[in-house]
Order: structure tokens, then C-alpha cells, then sequence
């Protein structure tokens, strides 16, 4: 009796594990790539039927059954036309995988041993090339010259760390869980340094490194001071090439207007005696009137009486 009852519970014990049965898988893929959830099936028997669901609401996006096919569904249409389904083993590709697939596919085995399967499916966006520049602003006269200022920088991206390397070694490093962010990670090297600098960007599946070239980005404060005062040479050249070239333009002008002016005046003057009207003298000859004095023959004298 005793032995029935631990055959019993052992027995019940075994069916319990295998229709409760369920195992967690993880996979990470890189966006573009493909990844297939395999049922670990060699072949399934005809009664058999699978169902695949994705998410936290359990969506159906494909399901075998040997005696009434096979059929897809797509409750929002991501998953059209990028699922391929096995027909033999009923393991489910997902082509062409984007973020958006990121999430738990629970796979449903109902057959004469009920089991079920979950795969974590974790995709990760492609990674950017770090881009490696100077910045020479913290490059001042009170600082050494013998240092350089640096930046690594990497934009959208997500799920990454940023890190940089002198050598093997490790020197600083950033890590951001959110999608779609800019990331930057400063570094001070000197400028005689010989080592091997490399800025590297990783998730969990690859990674891009990009080598630092300390002679073609670095510059010693000294240098900088030597352009800058290049630059100052030329520019007060510059400014005064532009002032005296102004001063000839302004007297140009000048003497233009004063050529004007006068050609002006000049041009009055003429305008006014070309005006001036001499007239023609006309001299009359004026009649004179003599008054002739008859000599009278007789001439009577009176006589004067003074008192």
C-alpha cells in the first residue's frame, strides 16, 4: 500500500512537471539582423499544435496546427511580412528585426505533453561610430602646453556604454540605458604622449572603437599662441589695408565734388557773359540854330539918366 501511494505521488509529481513545464530563453540581436526562437522540436507529430504570442497582452502572430495548416495574424502590423514559421519543427524567424520587436515571445505547445516557452528577445540599434575631436579652448597661457583637451561623442543611441582606453587599460567610462541620447566622454592627454588612445562604444553584442591621433588633433598652447598671433598680424593689416583704402576713397570723392564745383562756377561765368547784349552806338548829329543878327542900317541910341 505504502509503495502504490509514493508511486502515486510520483507519478502525479512527473505529469505536473511536464504540463507546467515552462523554460526562459534570452537572445539579443542587433537591429536588421534576423533571430529564430527554436522549439527544440525535431519534428512535430500531427495533433500537434503551436502558437506563438508576443508582449505583455499574449498577441497571436502565428500558429501551426498539421491538420488545418498554418496561419499568421498581425494585431498592428509590425510583424507583416517578417515572420517565417517551420513547418517541420514549428520554430518561428523573425527577419529584418527591429526595436520595436524588442519583448517576450511565449511559445504554446499543446500535444499529448503540454509545455510552454518564453524567449526574451533584446534588439539593440546599430551603433555609431565614435567621432574623436579636440577642444582647444581649455588650451589657455596659464595652462601647461603640454596637454591636450579632448571629447569623445556618440548621438542616438541607447542600451550602450562609452569608454576610453589607453591601451588595454581602462581609463573613464558612461554608460546610459534610455534610446536615442548624445553621449560624451572628455580626456586629457599630453601632447609628447606615445601611449595608444581609443574611444570605444559597446552594448552587449558589439562594439566600434576609434584610435586616437594625438598629432593631428592636439596642439600645444604655444602653437596656438604663435596662429593666434598670426592671426592678429593679418587681421590689423587687414584693417588698416581697409582704413587707407577708405581715406583714398573719401578723397577721390572729395576732389570730385571740388572738380565738379568748380566746373559748375566756370560754366556760370560763361553762361553769363554768353547772356551780356552789347548794343550797336548810333551818334545824331544835332541841328544848330544861329541866330543871325541883322545889321540895321540905323541904330537909335537912348539916353541913360542916373539918379
Amino acid at each position: 500500500m505504502i509503495h502504490m501511494l509514493i508511486l502515486f505521488c510520483l507519478s502525479c509529481c512527473h505529469l505536473i512537471g511536464v504540463f507546467g513545464s515552462e523554460t526562459n530563453e534570452s537572445q539579443s540581436v542587433m537591429e536588421g539582423d534576423s533571430v529564430t526562437l527554436h522549439t527544440d522540436f525535431t519534428e512535430i507529430h500531427e495533433d500537434d499544435e503551436i502558437m506563438w504570442n508576443f508582449g505583455a497582452e499574449k498577441s497571436l502572430i502565428a500558429q501551426i496546427n498539421r491538420a488545418s495548416g498554418i496561419f499568421f495574424t498581425f494585431p498592428d502590423g509590425r510583424f507583416r511580412d517578417r515572420l517565417k514559421l517551420d513547418r517541420q519543427t514549428g520554430s518561428l524567424t523573425i527577419m529584418n528585426i527591429t526595436t520595436k520587436h524588442t519583448g517576450h515571445y511565449k511559445l504554446e505547445i499543446i500535444a499529448a505533453q503540454l509545455s510552454s516557452k518564453t524567449f526574451i528577445v533584446s534588439v539593440f540599434a546599430r551603433l555609431s561610430v565614435p567621432v574623436i575631436s579636440s577642444n582647444s579652448s581649455q588650451c589657455s597661457s596659464s595652462s601647461s602646453s603640454s596637454y591636450c583637451s579632448l571629447v569623445c561623442s556618440v548621438v542616438n543611441v541607447g542600451h550602450v556604454t562609452l569608454s576610453w582606453y589607453k591601451g588595454n587599460s581602462l581609463l573613464s567610462s558612461i554608460s546610459v540605458s534610455d534610446l536615442s541620447i548624445s553621449l560624451s566622454l572628455p580626456l586629457e592627454v599630453e601632447y609628447q604622449d606615445n601611449n595608444t588612445y581609443s574611444c570605444v562604444i559597446n552594448n552587449h553584442i558589439r562594439n566600434q572603437t576609434t584610435h586616437l591621433n594625438i598629432t593631428q588633433l592636439c596642439h600645444t598652447c604655444s602653437a596656438l599662441d604663435g596662429d593666434i598671433t598670426s592671426q592678429t598680424v593679418s587681421l590689423i593689416v587687414l584693417i588698416s589695408a581697409a582704413f587707407a583704402g577708405s581715406l583714398l576713397i573719401v578723397a577721390a570723392v572729395m576732389i570730385f565734388c571740388n572738380c565738379r564745383k568748380h566746373r559748375k562756377n566756370y560754366q556760370e561765368v560763361e553762361t553769363s557773359e554768353e547772356q551780356i547784349t552789347y548794343a550797336e552806338p548810333s551818334f545824331y548829329k544835332r541841328n544848330t540854330y544861329k541866330l543871325k543878327v541883322q545889321q540895321e542900317d540905323h541904330v537909335e541910341y537912348g539916353t541913360v539918366t542916373m539918379r
